[in-house]
């Protein structure tokens, strides 16, 4: 039976994989499997189901390059944010979900709700959903972004302390560029911070 159980795993993710190298550009396709196989590390680490960690990984950025995102989460009643309208971009994780379940058939809400919040995060996250949220930043195509190296090690130690550390280069990066922030990421760090200190 186990022997079955992982099969049935590999076939499904292979058809997952299959399925964004359609959609996604090469380099974000490398970005994703780099993603699921973090996940996967990660999963194995902290006692994770191994295939939801590899199908929310693959999955994370499937609506990564849907055009007209306002429009398209508008037309299927997904709550656009004032921040979202003004930064599109920032709606590629709640309509990945939409896309996971709608077009790539997943039914499992924690794999759902771990696409929709791998980019802000949110007070009390599930252990699936802090894995999906630092897998996306500490991938090994990751660019070198400050501090990158020490928060992959705090990944494999403490993922709150690492989640904490993520948040804050996030949102130093997005003040120095001066790019739009979604509210629910710096309401994560609180949150994350108030864990930290109690």
């Amino acid at each position: 039976l186990p022997i079955l159980k992982q099969q049935t795993i590999t076939a499904h993710i292979a058809e997952l994989r299959r399925q964004m190298k359609k959609v996604l550009k090469t380099e974000r396709f490398d970005h994703t499997l780099g993603v699921a196989y973090t996940a996967a590390s990660l999963a194995f680490l902290y006692d994770v189901d191994l295939d939801q960690a590899l199908t929310a990984g693959m999955l994370h950025d499937c609506a990564k390059y849907v055009e007209h995102k306002v429009e398209t989460c508008k037309k299927f009643h997904i709550p656009v944010t004032e921040a979202e309208e003004k930064e599109p971009s920032l709606l590629h994780a709640k309509l990945g979900a939409y896309l996971a379940e709608h077009q790539y058939h997943v039914q499992d809400p924690e794999v759902l709700n771990a696409i929709r919040y791998h980019t802000t995060g949110h007070p009390n996250m599930t252990l699936l959903e802090k894995i999906i949220f630092v897998a996306d930043y500490i991938e090994p195509n990751r660019k070198m972004l400050p501090h990158l190296s020490e928060i992959r090690k705090m990944a494999y130690r403490d993922l709150n302390e690492a989640i904490v550390h993520i948040l804050q280069d996030t949102l130093a990066y997005l003040d120095q560029s001066s790019k739009i922030k979604d509210p629910e990421t710096q309401r994560t760090l609180q949150y994350y911070l108030s864990v930290q200190s109690n």
